[in-house]
């Protein structure tokens, strides 16, 4: 993110190659949150990651309510040898097509810029803080950690579905960061059936071809940060 780094270094590429050595002055993750934590492949990068630095933060951003996952992040990663000495939230769209509806999204004013702002001058000044978590928040967690046990198709993936409309654009296959992707007779298929669940594919078909199987808050709206050009994205994850 551009915000924070004048040259940011993509996750998903990375994971693609060889790199995980990585020494600066500061190092900062910018991740979203799905149901309370990092997605999957943030966790393998950290974990299989090598980071010497004075001081190192993340910024988590959430769409709904951020639980406890500052709290949470920092001591699952610590797991991983990784001390974090800041870690700060940013309120977004919520982009989880199966509770939210992205045009009720999108018509939200969450001072995005504002809380950017905030966070940017907190790593400036090389802040030290976790938030604590309240009750609440952790109750939250581990209720929606609960949920997708017992019902992991509302976070593995395995709802997504190509409809009759695609056109094998290959769109889904240049923006899923998993590659699970790939276009076969002139349309697209998937690889596997569970993912990140990241839903890149379905917010940046053109054809609105992508939808979920059990529950699409509305299938007419999509959305993508209107400051992330899809071709930013698709070069984000080392694709043309």
């Amino acid at each position: 993110m551009e915000f924070f780094s004048e040259e940011p270094v993509s996750i998903p590429q990375v994971m693609r190659g060889t790199r995980r050595q990585f020494a600066d002055d500061s190092i900062g993750i910018i991740c979203p949150v799905y149901a309370g934590q990092p997605p999957k492949l943030v966790l393998r990068f950290l974990q299989e990651s090598n980071f010497q630095t004075d001081y190192f933060y993340m910024i988590l951003t959430y769409g709904h309510d951020q639980s406890d996952s500052p709290e949470f992040t920092a001591k699952l990663v610590k797991q991983y040898g990784i001390q974090v000495d800041y870690i700060g939230t940013v309120k977004m769209v919520d982009n989880y097509l199966p509770a939210f509806d992205m045009e009720e999204e999108m018509a939200i004013d969450k001072q995005i810029e504002e809380q950017l702002t905030a966070e940017k001058k907190a790593v400036f000044e090389q802040k030290r803080a976790i938030p604590e978590a309240t009750e609440e928040g952790r109750a939250l967690h581990a209720r929606v950690a609960e949920m997708n046990q017992k019902e992991p198709a509302f976070n593995n993936g395995s709802q997504i579905m190509i409809k009759e409309n695609c056109i094998g654009c290959g769109i889904c296959a240049k923006v899923c960061p998993v590659d699970n992707f790939y276009i076969e007779e002139g349309r697209a298929k998937r690889k596997n059936q569970t993912c990140e669940f990241c839903l890149a594919c379905a917010q940046n078909c053109p054809q609105k071809a992508i939808g979920l199987r059990i529950m699409d808050k509305n299938p007419n709206a999509r959305y993508r940060n209107e400051q992330i050009s899809l071709k930013e994205i698709i070069e984000a994850n080392g694709k043309r």
